[in-house]
């Protein structure tokens, strides 16, 4: 429990309203005084309810239904939640904007969330693993405790022919219980699991092992080496504030599209749009790191591509979808061109106010790339007229990553080894010239 000091008061009453103290205590000389006005001000009930609004985020409606001033719901709040002063407000409001977008666009699954916890389960946690929590995180499980193991997950969703990802955010009892302290992912705390695919996102609680403290990660072992602790890392967030609210203000502002009732994580550049005539095609990418690796590199993206024909298109401009162009470079400059019947082994036909939309994938060896090219389309109503359609230029890039301090060991250790075995080599050739040369010398002697 956190109580509200004096200092912790100065800080909350504002300076205009301090100096106006003070210039009464210096004209009267009057400690009393002063003290006085001080008593009374951190009494005036309009100046607490500023704070409970900035810090807490309370309403006059809940004011109302608590029937309390606003001082002692400020002072009771603090009590609770004081040392989270810095966070709650941010994290109050992700996960209330968050709660209102899916309760209209995913109502479902606001019934996955789970109720806040208290701090002693937090404390209990923390004892059980032997790892301070950061207060950020901390403070989003006072609101509310993650959700259940369902489908679809709070984090987002993937989804190709063959694969399936959506990830849930653990509860912490959950998140205690897969926290790792294995060579590789040493003092690490899941924040996300996906029942499909065993994915998790990890906090470092600790800075070892070449990771910052708190810093969030996909996990990506390294195929080429026989150590299994060489875990390579596709960096997802620096802190878990940020990791949280960057993904939900992606959400609720419309960044991740709503497909089927889940949140599926495409990125859409505005830019990536062209127009030809009455059709449109824009398109979305995502990366896969759970279908991807760093040593060998092979970087795995999706593409999400929408045709759409304009409403006020003619009827006679309907149209069919005949094959595709692709000319796909990576960053190395590589360049190589693709073309074939359809999309997806299908032939949509597109019409006035229609939309076809698709998913596919690729592969760079290289950690960016784009794609660019175009659809070939024939009339409905002129069968022999053919036409193309642009598909404009989209980039796929892969999140930061980090190589396993595991592999960099292991390199230095061959380097060393190598090192070792060329000056032995160099120490036995010299030895055999002067053998020899000692030999030719007695010869020579004799």
């Amino acid at each position: 429990m956190y109580a509200l000091h004096k200092s912790e008061l100065a800080v909350l009453i504002s300076k205009s309203t301090i100096l106006c103290i003070f210039s009464c205590f210096i004209f009267s000389h009057n400690c009393c005084y002063l003290s006085r006005r001080l008593n009374q001000l951190s009494s005036h009930d309009p100046l607490w309810k500023r704070h409970c609004k900035k810090y807490w985020l309370i309403s006059d409606e809940e004011k109302s239904r608590r029937n309390q001033s606003w001082k002692a719901i400020f002072i009771s709040t603090y009590s609770d939640l004081g040392r989270y002063i810095q966070y709650y407000a941010t994290l109050k409001k992700a996960w209330d904007d968050l709660e209102k977008y899916l309760g209209q666009r995913c109502p479902r699954m606001i019934g996955s969330l789970k109720e806040s916890v208290q701090e002693e389960d937090l404390d209990a946690v923390e004892a059980q693993i032997g790892c301070k929590l950061p207060d950020d995180y901390r403070c989003s499980f006072r609101i509310h405790n993650g959700q259940k193991l369902v489908v679809p997950g709070l984090m987002g969703s993937m989804a190709l022919s063959n694969h399936y990802r959506s990830e849930d955010l653990l509860d912490i009892d959950t998140a205690a219980g897969g926290f790792q302290q294995r060579l590789g992912l040493k003092q690490c705390l899941p924040l996300t699991f996906c029942i499909h695919t065993g994915l998790s996102q990890y906090m470092a609680l600790e800075s070892v092992e070449g990771r910052n403290k708190y810093e969030i990660f996909y996990q990506c072992p390294d195929q080429m080496a026989r150590n299994p602790s060489a875990i390579d890392m596709f960096i997802t967030g620096t802190s878990y504030l940020e990791w949280f609210t960057s993904y939900v203000n992606k959400v609720v502002t419309g960044g991740y599209p709503i497909i089927r009732d889940q949140i599926f994580r495409y990125v859409h550049d505005k830019e990536c749009v062209a127009t030809t005539g009455d059709i449109t095609v824009s398109v979305s990418t995502s990366f896969l790191p759970e279908l991807s690796s760093v040593h060998p590199p092979h970087y795995f993206f999706t593409y999400r591509i929408r045709i759409e024909m304009s409403k006020d298109a003619l009827p006679e401009k309907a149209c069919q979808l005949d094959s595709r162009y692709w000319r796909i470079t990576n960053a190395k400059g590589d360049v190589e061109e693709v073309q074939g019947p359809g999309v997806v082994g299908e032939f949509p036909i597109i019409s006035p106010g229609r939309v076809y939309e698709y998913t596919s994938c690729t592969t760079f060896s290289t950690t960016s790339g784009y794609m660019e090219g175009y659809y070939t389309f024939h009339c409905l109503y002129y069968k022999e007229k053919f036409f193309n359609v642009t598909i404009p230029r989209f980039h796929m890039v892969c999140p930061t990553f980090k190589v396993s301090t595991a592999r960099m060991v292991s390199k230095n250790a061959v380097v060393f080894h190598y090192a070792n075995f060329f000056k032995l080599l160099e120490c036995l050739l010299i030895r055999k010239h002067f053998c020899c040369k000692i030999r030719s010398t007695e010869q020579y002697s004799d």
